[in-house]
Formats: structure tokens, C-alpha cells, sequence
């Protein structure tokens, strides 16, 4: 069947799932993840297992356009007035993730080091994909959207260095190697700042063209060209694409002229991209995996949430940030899928068997479980915090 055919069916099954669960008052990006369940392998088959990875380079493009929204949420102006609390906040949201499924892992459930270590730096990692979509669905404005947004976008940098230097002990710890502690600092830094240094360069390369360009036609050509080569850059240098966008859209909008202007236009062309990534990231839901998850995976899935949910509440207690940040900041960092995922592989190589696929597996298990009830968390923490139209009728929970 011709490639055309599966996209065209991912987007209508799709928008069909997102408009009928709107009815039932959840975010639009939970229909697209289980109408991509539905059409995938795991139910009716209608989009065979090869398609879904032969569509990689949609899932590579939202991510990029994500990653470039989020950015622009770097508006330095803006971050003086939220404060330096947000990068307080990201690391203890991050770090206890961390720490409570290592100890959970060691002392409860009398897992290796090694083993516990991985787990505990993947869980670490938080997906900012279906939190946007779920602020942009509700146009969400408020503290909680102003810390969460920066939180998300830190997450990623935070998590990559974590990983790191749990990936570098645990190696240590099974081969008796002398590798340098430094250098399991080093390397993930490294990656991180030429990472955004690349966004930086081809940020202030997009803005002095964008100034010539009058017509939103030739913006969105230069936008979505530009977005592309990021992300064609770091595959080839094995940078992180996500953080080099985000420093597109961070550069853009602190140097560039008319900024709304020159992310309106994108949002325009984003649509179909995003049904298709979520709806393709449902295809790719294997739900049979949850059989074989154990109690392992069901400890991950419950002690991560409650690790995000303390180390954000202590954080914004810290910092002396609004109630409604304390209480639900939280539950808004629950999902987690493509960072984790990547790292859930390297941890596979790194231990041995069978170590290393119990973790995927447990990793593939826990996204399939955060993916689909994290946008309604999402959804019910920006109502509580009053941060969204309750006049919309599908706003009600």
C-alpha cells in the first residue's frame, strides 16, 4: 500500500479521536494517541509495525517544532520576572524522580546497583510533547503554564546529564574500569552546550534573514528550512536536536524583529504534523508489553510520579513560587516517552542480559501509562489552578 495511504489514515483516525473525545471532556491528544492504538499493530493491524518506523522523520519534525515552541517561552524579559527559581525547580523535580526510584530499587526491591542506577537517571526525563499540546488545546495562561513551560524544556538537559553520570558508574561498577568521574561530567555538558550553541548560531542566522523576508510565505519557508537543518545537524553529529531547537526558538525570540509574527506563521503549518506525530506515537504503543511489566514496572510507573510530584512541590516551596505552582506543578511533568525511550536503549547495551531488556521493557510499559492518562493530568492541573476558560464546554472533569 502506498505510504500516502498510512498518513492520510493516521490523520484522519486522528482528528476523528481527538474530536470524539472531546465529548468526553479529555484533551484532544489522548484521541490521537488511542486512535493510533486502534489502527496500530496492538488492535486492528490496519497500520503495520514497518510503516510506523518507516514515518520516523514526522516524529522527528514535531519534536523539532515542539522543541522550537518551548523555546520561545525563553523570553528573557519573561524569565527575569518568573525568577531563577524555575532552574531550582527543574533540578529537583529531576533529581528526586531520580533518587526515590534508586533507593526504591535497592532497598525495597533489592535490585543491583547498576541496574537501579539506569533506571533511576531514565526516570528523570520528562516529555514536553503532549504537556504543549494540552496548554495550547486550552490557551492555558497563568504561574503554573509561566514555570512549567521553562521546567519542561530545562527537564531534557537535566535528564542527559543525570544519565551520564549514573550510565558511567553503573559501567564502573561492572567492568572494575577507572573511568574519570570528570569525564561522566564532562561528556553530557558537552553535548548539552554545543547543542544549544548550534541553536544560538542558526537562531541569529534565521533572524537577520527573517528581517528581509515581508511575505509569511517566505517566513514559513525559512522557518521550517531552518528547523530541518537543525535537526539534520545534530543526527549527524549525535547532538541533542531537541535542546538545539529549543535554542533556535529561545535566540528568535530575544533578537528577532515582530516575534509574534514569526511564530504565528509556524503554528499555522503545525497542525497536521502534530495529529500525525501523536497519532503515529498510539501506532507505536505496543499494549501487549504491559503483561509482562511485573511489579517492577508498576513501582517505577507509581514511585517516578511521586518523585516529579514531591521534588516540584519542594522546589516551588523553595522558591516561594505561587500556591497553584506548589500543588499542581507536579502533575503536569508525568509523561514520558521519546528521551526516556532513547536512554531506556543505551541502558539496554550498557548492562547486561537480562538487565538491560527488563529496563526497555519496563520504559516501553510505563509510556504506554503516562502517555495516555499525563494530558489528562495536564488538564486537571490547569483547571485547578484556574488557569484556563472554565466557560469552554469541554473544559468540565
Amino acid at each position: 500500500m502506498n505510504i500516502l495511504f498510512y498518513v492520510s489514515v493516521i490523520l484522519l483516525c486522528g482528528m476523528l479521536m481527538g474530536k470524539l473525545v472531546s465529548y468526553i471532556k479529555l484533551p484532544e491528544v489522548t484521541g490521537y494517541l488511542i486512535g493510533g492504538v486502534l489502527i496500530g499493530p496492538s488492535i486492528l493491524g490496519i497500520i503495520p509495525s514497518n510503516v510506523s518506523s518507516s514515518l520516523g522523520i514526522i516524529s522527528e519534525a514535531a519534536l523539532g517544532f515542539i522543541a522550537y515552541t518551548i523555546g520561545s517561552e525563553f523570553d528573557f524579559s519573561h524569565i527575569k520576572k518568573i525568577g531563577k527559581g524555575v532552574i531550582l525547580i527543574t533540578i529537583l523535580e529531576a533529581s528526586c524522580a531520580t533518587l526515590f526510584v534508586d533507593l526504591a530499587m535497592i532497598f525495597i526491591f533489592k535490585q543491583t546497583v547498576p541496574f537501579s542506577i539506569v533506571l533511576g537517571a531514565i526516570a528523570a526525563a520528562t516529555a514536553p510533547a503532549a504537556t504543549l499540546m494540552v496548554v495550547r488545546q486550552y490557551k492555558a495562561k497563568g504561574p503554573l503554564v509561566d514555570t512549567l513551560l521553562p521546567v519542561v524544556a530545562m527537564d531534557d538537559a537535566v535528564c542527559i546529564m543525570i544519565f551520564g553520570i549514573s550510565s558511567t558508574i553503573a559501567t564502573t561498577l561492572l567492568t572494575n574500569s577507572s573511568t574519570s568521574m570528570i569525564m561522566a561530567f564532562i561528556k553530557p555538558i558537552f553535548e548539552i552546550l554545543i547543542s544549544l550553541f548550534v541553536g544560538f548560531l542558526l537562531g541569529i542566522i534565521f533572524s537577520f534573514l527573517c528581517k528581509r523576508l515581508k511575505s509569511e510565505e517566505k517566513l514559513l519557508t525559512l522557518s521550517v528550512g531552518v528547523i530541518f537543518l537543525a535537526i539534520g545537524i545534530c543526527n549527524k553529529f549525535n547532538l541533542s536536536s531537541l535542546l538545539c531547537c529549543m535554542g533556535i526558538g529561545a535566540t528568535i525570540v530575544n533578537i528577532a524583529p515582530n516575534t509574534t509574527r514569526t511564530f504565528s506563521v509556524v503554528d499555522k503549518f503545525t497542525p497536521p504534523i502534530f495529529v500525525a506525530f501523536f497519532t503515529i506515537a498510539g501506532v507505536e504503543l505496543n499494549i501487549s508489553i504491559l503483561e509482562k511489566v511485573g511489579v517492577l514496572g508498576i513501582a517505577y510507573i507509581l514511585i517516578r510520579a511521586l518523585g516529579k510530584v514531591f521534588g516540584a512541590s519542594i522546589g516551588a516551596k523553595i522558591t516561594n513560587a505561587p500556591k497553584t505552582v506548589q500543588k499542581f506543578l507536579g502533575m503536569t511533568l508525568i509523561p514520558q516517552a521519546g528521551v526516556a525511550i532513547g536512554l531506556a536503549l543505551i541502558g539496554e547495551q550498557i548492562l547486561p542480559s537480562p538487565l538491560g531488556s527488563e529496563i526497555r521493557t519496563i520504559i516501553l510499559a510505563a509510556t504506554v501509562v503516562y502517555e495516555l492518562i499525563g494530558p489528562l493530568l495536564t488538564k486537571i492541573a490547569l483547571i485547578k489552578a484556574n488557569e484556563v476558560n472554565l466557560s469552554n464546554k469541554n473544559l468540565n472533569v
